[in-house]
């Protein structure tokens, strides 16, 4: 039946589509999280390839049901060491406004970076956010050294197609399927990201971007908001990318220096890594902070002036 489905796959199933390969390979790997047999020809176990495709070809015969409903969704994770460049961003903002965040994430999943302030980033001159954090957060940095700051955040909230609940078993392990099994490192971070989580609420959205984002910046802040999105942001429609800029600065038409607006954006613009931008409003001014690795392994933090 497996094979079937995908050799019949009712869509586009290349890497850069519906990518049904990586669909089974989460599949295989959440059984392998589970406990199942197939752990045992897994990293850090060694196997060869006729042994590996074996236990794979018994694993796909046992677990049908359970790979079929995998097949059905797309890839999904978190990938936390991106809350680096966002605490950066944060620090570099609170040095600007010393007043708590209202948190709005574009394209969260499981949201787990907006628990950034949770973490621990250290950088060359200190630590930004909670010392002795379950997560510590080490990029390899270069240029500027930020701020030292412990951000306070008073509201979480995110949206995303597939929102994931870090508490629910099942979509805990859904954003850990994905980190693949010889990736100790990023399975154990993300393992204590849920942990932190689950003592750090947030309010999660399955909805359109722009939809939400309009409803959402309707209310009367409370304090400074930040909107941010992080190589997100290039899957979403123009439809909804022109909304979302327009839901910005009709929002941010109202901001003012007590009151600001912000948006962090951590998206491939072409070069190297990923383009970190900052608008914030009353002014609307956007500038660069630099740039950063797609997965968060290391920052070159330059920001302008603001």
């Amino acid at each position: 039946m497996v094979a079937d489905h995908l050799m019949n796959w009712p869509g586009n199933p290349e890497i850069f589509a519906d990518n049904a390969p990586l669909r089974l390979a989460g599949a295989l790997h959440a059984i392998v999280l589970n406990g199942g047999e197939l752990a045992r020809s897994y990293p850090p176990h060694k196997v060869d390839d006729d042994a590996l495709w074996a236990n794979v070809n018994t694993a796909i015969h046992d677990h049908t049901d359970h790979i079929m409903r995998w097949l059905r969704f797309a890839p999904q994770t978190n990938e936390v060491r991106r809350s680096a460049a966002i605490l950066a961003a944060m620090s570099f903002l609170q040095e600007r406004s010393d007043t708590a965040f209202e948190l709005f994430e574009l394209g969260c999943s499981g949201g787990l970076n907006l628990r950034a302030e949770q973490f621990a980033l250290t950088t060359p001159v200190g630590t930004i956010g909670r010392h002795n954090s379950l997560v510590e957060l080490k990029p390899d940095w270069s240029g500027e050294a930020p701020a030292n700051c412990e951000p306070v955040v008073i509201g979480r909230n995110g949206v995303d197609l597939n929102p994931l609940d870090p508490a629910n078993a099942d979509d805990a392990l859904r954003l850990l399927a994905y980190l693949w099994p010889d990736q100790p490192d990023r399975l154990s971070r993300t393992r204590s990201s849920i942990e932190i989580a689950s003592n750090n609420p947030a309010s999660l959205a399955k909805a359109d971007a722009a939809s939400w984002l309009e409803r959402a910046l309707e209310v009367e802040p409370r304090s400074q908001r930040l909107v941010f999105h992080t190589v997100a942001y290039q899957y979403f429609p123009e439809t909804t990318k022109r909304r979302v800029e327009a839901a910005l600065e009709k929002a941010g038409s109202k901001a003012t220096h007590d009151l600001p607006l912000s948006r962090l954006s951590m998206e491939a613009d072409g070069g190297i890594g990923a383009a970190l931008t900052l608008t914030r409003w009353p002014d609307g001014q956007t500038i660069s902070l630099g740039r950063a690795d797609f997965h968060g392994r290391w920052i070159n933090w330059k920001p302008e002036s603001l």
